[in-house]
């Protein structure tokens, strides 16, 4: 089984929320700025790294929100005769402190958008709602 350690951020800025357009192997949907951790990198520094390359922005790290754990199946992996997935999510709230909107230009992600809370697209990855949850700002 392999293991993927991540950062998100939750950013809002009074009734909206930032998210990235998340486009993979044919797959897409909308998701928190967020990723991988590179080996040796510390969590907090890996979701300001990843808000900056995803969005534009410069980004702070704040009270971290909870860590949610997802074992994905071999068969819903995006690798080829990969096995199951362990993902671990470590989800921060954050808060922009510098930059402009951008969208990433080669990576996972394709466009960074503010939309209000009251409406998220509902193409999205599960991971928004949980960390909606985490941070209060849902059911």
């Amino acid at each position: 089984m392999d293991i993927r350690v991540a950062g998100y951020a939750v950013i809002t800025d009074g009734d909206r929320i930032l998210l990235a357009h998340w486009n993979e192997s044919g797959r897409s949907g909308w998701t928190l700025p967020g990723g991988g951790i590179d080996p040796g990198e510390d969590p907090v520094d890996a979701v300001v790294r990843e808000i900056a390359e995803e969005t534009g922005y410069v980004g702070e790290a704040a009270e971290l929100l909870g860590i949610d754990s997802k074992v994905i199946p071999a068969e819903h992996r995006f690798v080829p005769d990969a096995g199951p997935l362990h993902a671990l999510r470590i989800v921060y709230r954050a808060t922009v402190v510098g930059g402009t909107l951008a969208n990433e230009l080669e990576g996972t992600t394709d466009e960074a958008a503010w939309f209000p809370l009251a409406n998220i697209p509902k193409r999205r990855v599960e991971l928004v709602d949980i960390a909606l949850r985490m941070a209060g700002l849902a059911d």
